[in-house]
């Protein structure tokens, strides 16, 4: 019988790349997530009744044991960027990580991989990176053998990076930046399934990678290629941190007056605190190549799905012909 690997989030945007490559290379696949009925999408990776969407809550020691009975190996790629309701940054990536790695060391579960983030720090002033420090402790204390892949911003078709900011491009001639002159290593999301994969395979060395792509880039470079890209002139304005701060206590507050309601999906307080350091790979660190994997330039696939973002949409490149053959 096939392997069986439980992937907790297996559904958002990073899950479904792992589950998908997993079904390929064979294994049975169980995807944990909150709402199973809207991860439906994910049975069709494999042949029917390979991938699973089951129920599965990371705060609850029932919902998670169930979820691992009987798997060979476990991913948690579980994830947030803002606190809403009780989803806060410890109970997910702390405590929701940790009682994961617990439950499958008890459970007698093979291998683990963990998605933490680069920039993941204990003595951070950011929750965020706080708590995915104290998760990827959490995690190898309870599972001493687990990988911690650190992934620097991820792109991809559903990405919430190079859509957003062409997002931004067709409501204002004004794109307002803070942390402008912060760095990233933009990594492609597949690439990161692709670690995954490497690692449940047990080829390669436990223990922590930072992944990043072939370039390095400030915000601002990168906000500048989208609009080359999607063919549209805005002034970019890189704001000082205070104003950034003052941004995010407004969004926060309009979040909270609206009791989760309105989400803050633009910028938060805690977002601001990590924008003040570059989130690029640590010299010396492990990363992709060390895994086998060679990486994947921003350039390459970008442009697949920001077409959408231009004045003509998928007509562009069509009207950008016709006027060469008038000029000629």
């Amino acid at each position: 019988m096939s392997k069986l690997v439980t992937i907790y989030g297996g559904s958002g945007f990073v899950g479904r790349y792992i589950a998908m490559r997993m079904a390929k290379a064979g294994w049975r696949v169980r995807v944990a997530v909150r709402r199973p009925n809207e991860a439906l999408f994910v049975k069709p990776y494999g042949v029917v009744g390979q991938v699973e969407p089951i129920l599965c809550n990371i705060r609850d020691d029932a919902s998670v044991r169930a979820a691992l009975r009987g798997a060979d190996a476990v991913v948690n790629c579980v994830g947030i960027l803002n606190n809403r309701g009780r989803n806060k940054f410890d109970a997910v990536q702390h405590e929701g990580a940790e009682r994961i790695a617990r439950i499958a060391a008890v459970e007698g579960v093979q291998r683990m991989v963990h998605l933490s983030a680069i920039g993941a720090d204990a003595q951070s002033d950011s929750d965020y990176a706080r708590s995915k420090a104290l998760g990827e402790t959490s995690v190898t204390t309870y599972f001493p053998n687990a990988t911690i892949l650190r992934p620097s911003v991820v792109f991809g078709i559903e990405d919430k990076f190079f859509n957003k900011f062409a997002g931004m491009t067709t409501f204002s001639m004004v794109l307002p930046l803070v942390g402008g002159d912060t760095k990233f290593q933009p990594v492609f999301v597949d690439d990161v399934a692709a670690a995954v994969e490497t690692s449940l395979t047990g080829r390669v060395p436990t223990g922590v990678y930072e992944l990043g792509g072939p370039e390095v880039q400030t915000l601002k470079e990168l906000v500048q290629f989208i609009l080359t890209e999607i063919k549209r002139r805005r002034l970019v304005l890189n704001l000082p941190f205070f104003v950034g701060r003052i941004m995010g206590f407004g969004f926060d507050m309009m979040q909270t007056m609206s009791m989760g309601l309105i989400p803050n999906n633009i910028l938060t307080r805690d977002q601001v605190r990590l924008l003040r350091h570059d989130n690029v790979v640590s010299e010396g660190a492990r990363g992709l190549i060390d895994l086998g994997i060679k990486p994947t330039p921003f350039e390459a696939v970008t442009p697949d799905y920001l077409w959408r973002f231009r004045p003509s949409g998928e007509f562009a490149s069509i009207k950008d012909s016709a006027k060469k053959l008038r000029s000629t």
